[in-house]
């Protein structure tokens, strides 16, 4: 999709139209940019710049707070027409989504033919433009629906593969950043097709392990398939502070309410882990993260809280600008838990607290689902808002 959020703000305001419009937080709050308007990007506003940042580039910046529950509905409909062509719909984010049509040709026609049907149908049933990439593989995909955007379609053909992939600067192949891509020039390699010239064995003797997928993908070769439900292997939360907080017990009760969203989205999704992960950044930007590995994975808020607390413990008392709890190791809830023959104390069983908690927080759901978010929340967490 073209600058996804903001284009759903612009379609909802239509009087911002033409004009440079950012979602993001304020720059007195540390906000960054999530999404900027194709007007906004001609100043060089960009996704996960500063607030601050982008309004020194733009004074004439619209800033949009986001909206996320009205993005990810936006998300829901759009992943529905690309399941009315295949079942093979691979999501990478709430705009973005690998197809495998190969199977679909006899219903619907050629890939060029679905790509703009399903092009058409997201602008006439949600007002958006996406731009859409048709090719043989999985990066060549990426790489057209990139080239010709906003309101993109373009179609790489086998035999167009080394032409068009020769003259593009190296930092186009997938999974190279910028840091690698300046080690690349370093070494000579300033295009696709200077690294398409060399031998796999001359790229990992120079680049190692990096250098058999540089090879394959220099050359148009991407032997990854599309693969519809890949599996989440963490979920987080994490806030930078509009000011520095040293306060132990203020960073505590802003890690409950984390801890408590995160567990909640872990339920929704029919998840849990076994490896809490605090992050904490101090004034001075340095970032350190603790980590600890539970005996059985779960989804509870007070059960990590509790893992999660232990570990800022562990972080030097100074003030932070941002903390963070991320889970991972994450599993689905419908594989067994240990559980022992006779109810004897073992490590790996499920202690019987966490059996009542599991009650209580489905309860809890349920009126959160309801009611919405602030409908039940922990006593400790109010404090946070000056409640009584």
């Amino acid at each position: 999709m073209d600058a996804f959020y903001a284009s759903i703000e612009i379609r909802d305001d239509p009087s911002l139209a033409g004009r440079p419009v950012a979602v993001g937080g304020t720059a007195e709050k540390r906000g960054v940019i999530a999404a900027a308007s194709y007007a906004a990007r001609t100043f060089g506003v960009r996704s996960a710049m500063s607030t601050a940042r982008a309004q020194a580039l733009c004074p004439g910046l619209v800033l949009i707070p986001p909206h996320f529950d009205k993005y990810t509905r936006e998300s829901r409909r759009i992943m529905q027409v690309f399941q009315r062509y295949t079942p093979l719909v691979e999501p990478l984010s709430l705009d973005e989504a690998y197809l495998d049509v190969a199977g679909c040709e006899r219903l619907f026609g050629s890939a060029d033919s679905i790509g703009m049907r399903i092009k058409h149908e997201i602008l006439r049933e949600t007002g958006l433009v996406a731009s859409i990439g048709v090719a043989p593989t999985k990066f060549l995909a990426k790489l057209a629906s990139d080239m010709d955007k906003p309101d993109g379609f373009r179609v790489i053909h086998a035999e167009q593969v080394p032409a068009l992939l020769a003259p593009l600067p190296v930092g186009r192949i997938h999974g190279i950043g910028e840091r690698t891509a300046k080690r690349l020039e370093r070494l000579g390699y300033r295009t696709i097709g200077d690294l398409a010239a060399r031998s796999r064995e001359e790229l990992e003797r120079e680049l190692g392990s990096l250098g058999g997928w540089v090879h394959e993908l220099a050359r148009g070769i991407d032997p990854r398939r599309v693969t519809p439900r890949r599996p989440e292997k963490s979920h987080g939360m994490e806030r930078t502070f509009e000011r520095d907080i040293a306060s132990r017990e203020e960073l505590r009760r802003h890690l409950m309410e984390f801890c408590e969203e995160v567990a909640y989205d872990l339920r929704h999704r029919g998840l849990r882990g076994r490896t809490i992960t605090l992050k904490a950044r101090f004034a001075d930007f340095e970032t350190i993260t603790r980590s600890k590995t539970l005996d059985f994975a779960t989804h509870l808020g007070p059960r990590i809280y509790a893992v999660a607390r232990e570990l800022l413990e562990r972080v030097p008392e100074h003030p932070l600008r941002l903390l963070g709890v991320q889970v991972s190791g994450l599993e689905d809830v419908r594989a067994p838990l240990q559980q022992t023959l006779f109810g004897e104390a073992d490590a790996l069983a499920v202690p019987e607290r966490d059996q009542k908690l599991e009650r209580v927080a489905a309860g809890l759901d349920k009126l959160r689902d309801k009611y919405g978010a602030a409908a039940v929340r922990p006593a400790s967490t109010l404090a946070q808002a000056g409640e009584r």
